[in-house]
């Protein structure tokens, strides 16, 4: 049996979902970190479970001519994949996806799955960065210890500018009581507004931090203070926004429409990405009524109703979310209708003839089974599914696909390169 501290020598097989790769030793599965398939490694033990052991590769034996330099600390904001060449990334991404609808959905995938490619360096749009005894950053993968953001690539140099100012303001107001900062930008990174979380126990009032709001390069601060519900606005604009007519085309978006969205509100993270993500989206969506669910502040549904689709519903359970929901669709009120309420009740109380496309983007933890249930009931001819999480989307693949859909179609985005998370879009029709 493998015992914590232990150094063994692995032949790495295949990648794992989470950013680990797979190996067996004496029969027994370990998940290593800093290793790429083919390799063999002398790996660390560290967690032991069970069934599978957790270890880091401390050296190489043989090394994957697909093996690069990492610059700096790949567990640093889940940078795991950064070892490894990044046209190999879009590889291993393809393998899990793969994988996880095999295990998972029960589901043998035939044909190739693409995986649309990502400019490495300052993509994020979004994220959130800890505060922790004076310094502001990404926590390191598995720990509470914060590492520097800024080294990731993740962010623009810009952002990481902004950061570093941001947390010498922190020390000088000396706000120890600072949890955390949602930090969001729109794609062309002229407006950045920051969210700040404070601790439960804070005794420094929200409204110390309105200096933030001078910061250059912060177009707003906003901070929850209980007991309300909505955040406050404690300088410049709470929001940022993007023109329609940047994610879905000049010449195919109608007026001059915004998508506006707080920090506080989900949206894509991928700031390369994000028009190709639409543009793969719309056309399989059909001409006839479609109802987006888990709508958000309106990313697809006021993208359809932009390019000219006449029946769209977007349905919204998120108080913030359908707020800017809400103001994002009201330039095509003749088009776009908008439910603020869960996706479960909107299923359960829908009345008239189904749409012929649902629209589904839910959170990582996929749809519940009521859900589910409420699209099969709702006999919708195709469903078009946008997944953050392979695992939860193999799981509710499996069972729409038991209920009578077929899958038309699967591809998936590396909105976030070097980490192990992959975007997916699947195409389901009804048999």
């Amino acid at each position: 049996m493998l015992t914590s501290g232990a150094v063994v020598e692995l032949v790495i097989e295949k990648p794992a979902a989470g950013g680990r790769m797979i190996a067996r030793h004496d029969g027994q599965v370990v998940l290593v970190s800093g290793a790429i398939p083919g390799e063999r490694v002398r790996a660390q033990i560290g967690r032991v479970d069970r069934s599978v052991a957790y270890a880091a590769a401390v050296e190489i034996l043989g090394a994957s001519a697909d093996r690069r330099p990492v610059a700096g600390d790949p567990f640093c904001g889940g940078c795991v994949y950064a070892h490894v060449a990044y046209s190999r990334q879009l590889d291993l991404k393809r393998e899990v996806v793969l994988d996880a609808f095999r295990r998972i959905g029960k589901l043998t995938i035939d044909g190739p799955v693409p995986v649309e490619a990502s400019i490495e360096i300052g993509y994020r749009m979004r994220a959130r960065v800890h505060a922790r005894g004076g310094r502001l950053g990404f926590f390191r993968e598995g720990t509470h210890e914060i590492c520097d953001a800024a080294a990731t690539g993740q962010l623009l140099p810009e952002t990481g500018r902004v950061l570093a100012d941001v947390a010498s303001a922190l020390s000088e107001l000396r706000a120890s009581y600072v949890a955390s900062i949602e930090l969001t930008e729109n794609m062309a990174a002229d407006q950045r507004v920051l969210h700040i979380e404070l601790r439960p126990e804070s005794g420094t009032p929200p409204a110390a931090f309105s200096t933030l709001a001078r910061i250059a390069g912060v177009t707003g601060v906003t901070c929850f203070a209980p007991p309300n519900r909505d955040a406050i606005v404690l300088g410049g604009r709470p929001a940022v926004a993007d023109p329609v007519a940047a994610i879905v085309g000049a010449d195919a978006a109608e007026g001059g429409a915004m998508l506006t969205r707080r920090a506080t509100t989900f949206f894509q993270a991928n700031r390369y990405l994000l028009p190709t993500l639409v543009s793969r989206v719309i056309p399989w969506i059909g001409n006839g009524p479609v109802v987006d669910l888990y709508a958000g502040v309106g990313l697809f549904a006021v993208a359809l109703a932009a390019t000219g689709h006449a029946h769209v519903i977007a349905v919204e359970g998120d108080r913030t979310s359908g707020a800017d929901l809400a103001e994002n669709a009201r330039p095509f009120a003749d088009r776009l209708r908008v439910r603020r309420t869960s996706v479960e009740a909107f299923l359960d109380g829908y009345e008239g003839e189904p749409a012929e496309t649902l629209l589904v983007d839910p959170p990582r933890t996929g749809m519940s089974r009521e859900a589910v249930d409420g699209i099969v009931d709702h006999g919708a001819r195709r469903v078009v599914y946008v997944s953050c999480d392979v695992a939860t989307l193999a799981r509710d693949i499996g069972r729409l696909v038991q209920a009578g859909y077929a899958i038309a179609h699967l591809e998936a985005f590396d909105l976030f390169p070097n980490t192990a998370h992959v975007e997916s879009l699947a195409v389901l029709e009804r048999r």
